[in-house]
């Protein structure tokens, strides 16, 4: 037998994906089963898939040994500096600015990471203790490439997490990025719209102007801020958020982007001595419901400041 305390993490999942998350090595069809028993309870009583937890509620899990093993904390995340470029952070949220170089997320032999970057920084601040934790861990809420800088925005707790995904599903968070274009966009301003595919097998975006099978809607905002040495200085709003938007659909519209080995000119970025994509997420605008939990971001517009290359090029 397993009995789990719900804490403020654990709570607002369905008992289906707590099960998964804190014993991992108990077959879904098992725990399905288990349910259906009544050999999973929640204060003592049966529950449905769809139980929803509260903080405070006990569940037991009448199970063998061989599947009772809880889910392990991996503390990796040490073994990665714990410094920080903090844009902003309070009890719910942390909004870091993540540079070139520097991958989002954990690969199999890397452990410098952003996130695990954040877990250690918490960790030292004592908000991330992995031993009261049975199935939350801080989470980034989106991710940048690896060679593109800015802003990153980090969940610290489950309540949060689930506001910054529904906000970010329902375009209630805007990203606005900066970027140099070898060539000019066609106009000063524009929203423009299209249809993209993600080819998984070469890792790129492929844009098509009408609809296709296979293919989502994406839009992408756009306006010119300055123009020098035949480099022009973008500004591109995120209306929907797909692998690599911003870089092909400017691409797909005749300004590539200086740097960009995928989608932009070789022979450019090689006159320019550049290599990676000149991108950067320059700003975060909240437009959440009033009765969100992080609806106090409202009155704040996060900016991550002038990135490198508008001081190199445009001044």
């Amino acid at each position: 037998m397993k009995s789990f305390l719900i804490n403020g993490n654990d709570s607002g999942q369905r008992i289906d994906k707590f099960i998964t998350k804190s014993l991992p090595k108990l077959p879904k069809s098992m725990m399905y089963k288990l349910i259906r028993k009544k050999d999973i309870k929640i204060n003592g009583k049966k529950c449905e898939i769809f139980t929803i937890l509260r903080e405070g509620d006990n569940v037991t899990v009448y199970i063998k040994d061989e599947f009772s093993d809880v889910k392990k904390h991996d503390l990796s995340f040490m073994d990665a500096p714990a410094n920080l470029d903090i844009a902003f952070e309070d009890k719910n949220i942390i909004i870091v600015h993540k540079p070139i170089g520097l991958d989002s997320h954990s690969g199999s032999e890397n452990k410098d990471t952003l996130i695990n970057r954040i877990k250690h920084y918490l960790y030292e601040k004592k908000e991330y203790i992995p031993d009261r934790e049975n199935s939350f861990a801080p989470a980034l809420c989106s991710r940048l490439d690896r060679n593109t800088s800015g802003l990153v925005t980090a969940a610290k707790n489950a309540a949060a997490l689930r506001e910054i995904n529904m906000a970010i599903q329902k375009g209630n968070i805007r990203k606005i990025y900066r970027c140099v274009c070898i060539s000019p966009p066609p106009k000063n301003a524009g929203i423009i719209s299209a249809y993209h595919k993600k080819d998984i097998s070469e890792n790129l975006a492929v844009i098509s102007d009408t609809p296709q099978k296979g293919y989502k809607y994406i839009k992408t905002g756009y306006k010119i801020i300055a123009r020098n040495n035949g480099l022009t200085l973008v500004e591109a709003a995120l209306y929907t958020g797909r692998t690599h938007q911003i870089r092909a659909h400017l691409a797909h519209i005749g300004a590539p982007l200086l740097g960009d080995g995928k989608y932009g000119d070789k022979s450019v970025n090689k006159r320019f001595g550049v290599f990676s994509q000149q991108l950067y997420a320059f700003s975060l605008e909240f437009y959440l419901p009033e009765d969100s939990l992080l609806s106090y971001m409202n009155k704040i517009k996060i900016s991550a400041g002038t990135p490198d290359f508008e001081k190199k090029y445009f001044r």
